[in-house]
């Protein structure tokens, strides 16, 4: 008789309360899992995003009070300079205030509150279910308000990215979803805070997809885009339509701009690498130091408070900075004065363990850098007519895409915050340089390095699953070793005891005289104690079998394995007629992925 694989993987069986589950599970992989749930997830996303609009709103105002009252002594409620200022030497002390409220709330309130904010919630999505606490979403805006308020070097929208996401975690957990759902809400509301800020919704759905999804299906895309236009959309309402970083109108770039455009790129990119190492060596030390976390904010912010008397325009958010490099507002030593200066206070304060981001300071650097380098290329070359605010540009975006490897987050972001469309191929370019520069010197990204180091497994490439792109048809053996429903049990018996083709494997499907199939029996079936050897094989069956179509992918065939606990499935025809026409056992599977390898790692010649 012909023959099919047929595997010996043991398995441990389903809990009983997982496996119904499993088994009516859709595997949704012809409209990446887009249905009626996906509708309902999104439905749960706008009034996140709706929530996160007036959040971040709040949260700018109270930064900007806290702003008032530490530098100027009065009550306002729109984001104020803190270096005009009439404190003199006592500036250096209004940071350290604020870092010991910081410092004592992650002690004694929760240690979550303190870093980056997008780290910490990449690390709830791959290890805690992308669950955060509700106090995290309770103190994680205040604790940022207090440290930017006092003049921390940061922006507003690291902390509103991550109040976004606690809240789409806290949304996630109050109503009956899956994981992987919560995981899309949270990303959604991070993703939501950032466009609420910038009005950036493409460079936030960007956000979402290259720094926490970690994936790319329409069933989690959805709902993360109506986040975002419905943050931004009500953020119009309070802004209206305005580029955030308002500059003059950039001259469309010629061929030879273009090419300075890489080497541009490139020196942006190996500063961001420098940056990333600088800031985790920062932390290192603060690791080595005989006291108690709780006192590094402090620490961190004496060098905040000294380098702010030197230079006011590092406290604080420093939107205005970026808005100034990009438009020439700076030159010469102001310039790359600010940008050096922006960089230690940052890479000390985040290293201390404040609360704080990353977006706002790495891009200030960059394009002071940008500028810098702008600005000599034109002395040193100007037959390359390549534009010091054009560099700048470059500059901002591309130490952020080689710092964290956002690559098309950084590209949208410089365009929707700037409205200059003539930087768009430029910025690829210069981006893409830095993130090649940054993949080939840094294997983590500063986004990632403090959860690497925690023994958390980030994932860093996007592609599709190749048992989703195989069918099933190409892997099944097409000459299955069947039973027909009249034959004994002692029949049977006899010739699986012999050497005969085909004896030797572990299940069969079971035939009526018709030709039906009627389910499949194992070894352990029909070896079973009790068995009478004048039962035939059709009174053994107890239950209908699970098969897969010809035409079905692989990933469906896997997912009915690993639903039914089962080894291997009878395939039946494609015309709908429930024909068997073979088998598919999970070595097939591995048969099929060790194709794939080969695909990946052989080279033709």
């Amino acid at each position: 008789m012909p023959v099919s694989p047929a595997s010996q993987i043991q398995t441990l069986p389903l809990a009983p309360s997982l496996a119904p589950l499993l088994q009516t599970a859709a595997v949704g992989t012809d409209r990446g899992g887009v249905n009626a749930r996906t509708l309902f997830i999104g439905l749960l996303a706008v009034g996140i995003g709706v929530i996160a609009a007036f959040v971040a709103r709040a949260l700018l105002a109270l930064i900007a009070l806290i702003t008032h009252l530490s530098f100027q002594g009065r009550i306002g409620w729109t984001l104020a300079n803190p270096g005009h200022n009439a404190l003199g030497a006592w500036v250096i002390g209004v940071p350290v205030i604020g870092a010991l409220i910081v410092g004592a709330m992650a002690r004694f309130g929760s240690p979550a509150i303190r870093g980056h904010g997008i780290p910490e919630a990449m690390e709830q999505i791959l290890t805690n279910r992308s669950r955060i606490p509700l106090r995290v979403l309770l103190l994680k805006p205040l604790s940022a308000a207090i440290s930017i308020g006092t003049g921390g070097p940061f922006g507003a929208e690291g902390p509103i990215i991550a109040t976004g996401g606690a809240l789409g975690s806290v949304v996630g957990q109050w109503v009956h979803i899956t994981p992987g759902e919560r995981k899309t809400l949270l990303a959604a509301g991070a993703a939501a805070g950032m466009a609420a800020v910038f009005g950036t919704p493409l460079a936030a759905v960007m956000l979402a997809i290259e720094l926490l999804l970690f994936e790319f299906r329409p069933a989690s895309l959805l709902p993360v885009l109506a986040a975002c236009t419905t943050a931004a959309a009500i953020r119009t309402l309070f802004v209206g339509f305005a580029p955030f970083f308002p500059m003059a109108p950039l001259a469309w770039p010629h061929a030879l701009a273009l090419l300075a455009c890489v080497p541009l790129g490139a020196v942006v990119g190996l500063t961001a690498v420098l940056v990333t190492r600088a800031v985790y060596a920062v932390e290192d030390a603060f690791d080595h130091l005989p006291v108690h976390w709780m006192w590094w904010p402090a620490l961190g912010a004496v060098a905040v408070g000294l380098i702010g008397w030197w230079q006011p325009r590092t406290l604080g958010v420093g939107y205005v900075n970026i808005t100034d490099a990009l438009s020439g507002g700076l030159v010469g030593p102001a310039l790359w004065l600010l940008g050096l200066a922006k960089l230690v206070s940052w890479t000390v304060a985040l290293g201390s363990g404040t609360s704080g981001g990353t977006l706002a300071p790495l891009m200030t650097v960059g394009a002071c850098l940008g500028a810098t380098l702008g600005h000599a290329t034109a002395v040193l070359f100007p037959q390359l007519g390549l534009d010091p605010n054009l560099a700048a540009l470059i500059g901002m975006a591309a130490i952020f895409a080689g710092a964290s490897r956002a690559l098309f987050m950084s590209v949208a972001f410089a365009l929707e915050t700037t409205w200059q469309m003539p930087g768009l191929l430029p910025l690829l370019i210069g981006c893409g340089s830095a993130f090649l520069v940054s993949s080939l010197l840094m294997r983590r990204t500063i986004m990632t390095e403090k959860i690497i180091r925690r023994g958390v497994q980030v994932p860093d490439t996007y592609q599709a699953d190749p048992l989703a792109l195989a069918r099933v048809r190409d892997y099944a053996s097409r000459a299955p070793v069947v039973l027909q429903a009249t034959q004994r049990v002692d029949e049977v018996r006899a010739w699986l005891d012999s050497d005969a083709a085909g004896s030797n494997h572990l299940g069969f499907p079971v035939l009526a005289a018709g030709g039906e199939l009627l389910g499949v029996l194992t070894r352990k079936d029909l070896f079973r104690a009790g068995v009478a050897s004048a039962q035939s094989m059709g009174s053994l069956v107890r239950q209908p079998a699970v098969v897969v179509r010809e035409d079905a992918t692989l990933a469906e065939a896997m997912h009915k394995l690993a639903a039914h606990d089962i080894g291997r499935l009878p395939v039946t025809a494609e015309d709908r007629s429930g024909r068997l026409v073979g088998m598919l056992s999970r070595s097939d599977l591995l048969a099929a992925w060790r194709e794939h390898l080969l695909d990946q790692h052989q080279r033709g010649r």
